[in-house]
């Protein structure tokens, strides 16, 4: 039980008590993300960092300036892991020197995933759980920056697919590509049978303005849904889609599906509209029981402020979040505890050496992802293999093993 007292003047006040409990389950001894300044316009330093949750040594996993510089900027992101193994990782490079970097077992490759026959290279990963597979959201992406509205920045999806990548064959084909919607986040269920994705209806309506034009004027409309889509991993192949959560019928948006471990609970985030909800002071955090498919707000975990991207560990007792509940513009992890009712513990933010560091700290954590170790792999190793040429997809109808 912890006492707190505060003198203020001659005044002392009283806090209510409150006890610490430490929990019995592990949790996985690395996190990686991305550190980037908060207006997401500057991208001339950014770094992918992993951080060991064991103590406090952080190191640099990639770092875009050893490519290049200013107007020949290089923007890295989308980092991501086969079943939170360091070994098998990817990440995208755009703009110079641009590619999408893959690891495996001490193999490195860049990959060049632009194709006549898709609609862009891949954006948002998703690793099947064993297969050499990855499936992707393309998506051609624009911002407006706002100079009233309480949410600075909105980013649209003008466009947008899903694809799957073989690693070994370099092939990849479309699994949706439908004009009218708006794929994107997609997520594999932990038994490799059931891929989650966000889909948004969206039709243009008004021939006096052009698509961009209207998307922006429109943007409050699009309400993302969240779907899932079978799969047999012996034929490679996908079925229809089948409505998980009708985000709209509540005149919300639900974005970034993630199946816990045991493929038990769904935790998504939601706000009134739109797909990049870390710009949205409204989103929060929710949860979906798929056994009962009862959903509900997260309220333990949830502020009045941001709360977005999301990772379950490997073992489902703890997620890690991104919020901005401190002060309403840098994003930070937090932790919590889920028992097995799907409830969380109070969240608490990545402990620092300096209490006060992440008070003075100037960037922002991106992308928060559990691993079960460090990435072994040398910033400039990376750097050397995106400075070659990236080795060219081939489109098939069909993947097939």
């Amino acid at each position: 039980m912890v006492d707190v007292y505060a003198r203020k003047a001659d005044k002392w006040t009283h806090y209510k008590p409150f006890s610490i409990y430490v929990s019995p389950d592990s949790i996985d001894s690395y996190l990686s993300y991305r550190l980037i300044f908060p207006s997401f316009i500057s991208y001339e330093a950014l770094t992918i960092n992993q951080r060991c949750l064991e103590n406090y040594d952080e190191s640099v996993i990639y770092d875009n300036v050893l490519c290049s510089f200013e107007k020949d900027g290089q923007c890295i992101n989308c980092h991501n892991y086969q079943q939170y193994n360091p070994k098998r990782m990817q990440f995208h490079a755009r703009q110079n020197n641009g590619g999408t970097i893959i690891t495996y077992d001490g193999k490195m490759k860049k990959v060049n995933m632009k194709n006549d026959s898709i609609l862009s290279a891949g954006v948002y990963p998703a690793w099947h759980p064993w297969l050499k597979l990855i499936v992707y959201s393309t998506n051609k992406t624009l911002q407006s920056f706002h100079t009233v509205h309480h949410n600075k920045i909105e980013v649209y999806d003008t466009e947008s697919d899903l694809i799957a990548y073989d690693i070994d064959k370099g092939e990849v084909t479309n699994l949706e590509n439908d004009t009218t919607e708006l794929e994107v986040f997609p997520a594999w269920a932990p038994d490799g049978k059931t891929l989650y994705y966000c889909s948004a209806h969206y039709e243009k309506k008004d021939t006096s303005l052009s698509s961009v034009s209207e998307m922006v004027k429109r943007s409050q409309e699009i309400k993302y849904n969240i779907y899932k889509k079978s799969f047999d991993p012996e034929t490679m192949t996908f079925g229809p889609r089948e409505l998980v959560f009708a985000a709209d019928s509540l005149n919300k948006s639900a974005t970034l599906p993630r199946i816990s471990p045991d493929g038990r609970y769904l935790m998504f985030a939601l706000a009134e509209f739109g797909v990049f909800h870390i710009w949205h002071h409204d989103a929060d955090l929710w949860i979906m029981d798929l056994q009962t498919g009862q959903a509900r707000a997260a309220e333990e975990l949830n502020s009045p402020d941001t709360e977005s991207y999301h990772s379950w560990s490997s073992n489902g007792k703890w997620v890690v979040f991104s919020s901005r509940r401190d002060d309403g513009t840098y994003t930070r992890p937090f932790f919590a505890h889920i028992d097995k009712d799907g409830h969380g513990t109070k969240p608490f933010e990545l402990p620092s050496a300096d209490p006060d560091y992440h008070r003075q700290f100037m960037k922002c954590y991106n992308i928060p992802e559990f691993m079960r170790g460090p990435v072994t792999i040398k910033p400039q190793n990376f750097a050397d293999m995106l400075k070659g040429d990236g080795e060219p997809v081939k489109y098939v109808q069909q993947l097939t093993k």
